[in-house]
């Protein structure tokens, strides 16, 4: 973990462009699946005096525990692609400046991962990989949508401390996935499903992931059994939930 800053950045441009990442998501089909982007944003906690990946950080938010679909869930800014979005990168610029208020301009695109279905909602969710070369002030702007935006160190991310397993018991059999317990403003977040299996698969594949207990296990509430059926990924027993 001692990398140039620069160097997190141009490791993270690599992945981008990675066509292998994420290959092992499972395939299915995608017909009338609908578009959809999220934006995987990594920036420089220290601004701009980072010396390595652990002065980084992720932006995440925590959807309104009110909503329908993926209440009080952690995940990447994001959402369904418009009719006036140019492509995926706009979708996934424009849903974030509306969920966080961040300005555009000061995100650096470093490449669009897989696209990856999520056959239980119907979509097909890009990963839009940037660089927040110049971070702007970012909250929840609509209390509807998002209790809280917040920026993860990657340092908390690698560190062993906050890593689990999820079980989601389902149809008699049981799913497992990374995930973690992080804290926000005072407030234990969980990090799980889809949001996580990413950052996992990002972290591992960029060297900066820490070994960590996989036994440590968090049991899912039945809730996310009833809204958020998995779907298999591999290695064998991660979930794609929300």
């Amino acid at each position: 973990m001692s990398t140039p800053a620069v160097s997190a950045r141009e490791q993270l441009a690599a992945v981008a462009a990675d066509a292998d990442l994420l290959a092992a998501w499972p395939e299915t089909s995608t017909e009338a699946a609908r578009e959809a982007a999220v934006l995987v944003l990594f920036g420089d906690r220290a601004d701009g005096v980072a010396r390595g990946p652990l002065d980084l950080d992720v932006l995440l938010l925590a959807r309104a525990a009110t909503l329908r679909s993926h209440a009080g869930q952690v995940a990447f800014p994001g959402g369904r692609r418009e009719p006036a979005d140019r492509d995926l990168v706009d979708t996934a610029l424009r849903e974030a400046q509306e969920e966080t208020g961040l300005d555009p301009a000061g995100v650096e695109v470093l490449g669009m991962l897989r696209p990856l279905p999520l056959p239980y909602s119907f979509h097909v969710v890009t990963p839009v990989l940037a660089w927040w070369s110049h971070p702007s002030p970012v909250r929840a702007l609509d209390a509807a949508e998002s209790e809280v935006v917040f920026r993860t160190p990657v340092a908390r991310l690698v560190s062993p401390e906050h890593r689990y397993t999820t079980l989601l018991q389902r149809d008699g059999q049981t799913w497992r996935g990374p995930a973690w317990l992080l804290e926000v403003d005072g407030t234990e977040q969980l990090l799980w499903g889809f949001t996580a299996i990413v950052l996992d698969v990002l972290l591992d594949r960029l060297g900066w992931a820490e070994p960590w207990d996989a036994s440590r296990t968090l049991e899912l509430p039945q809730p996310f059994a009833r809204v958020a059926p998995p779907a298999r990924d591999e290695p064998p027993g991660r979930t794609a939930g929300p």
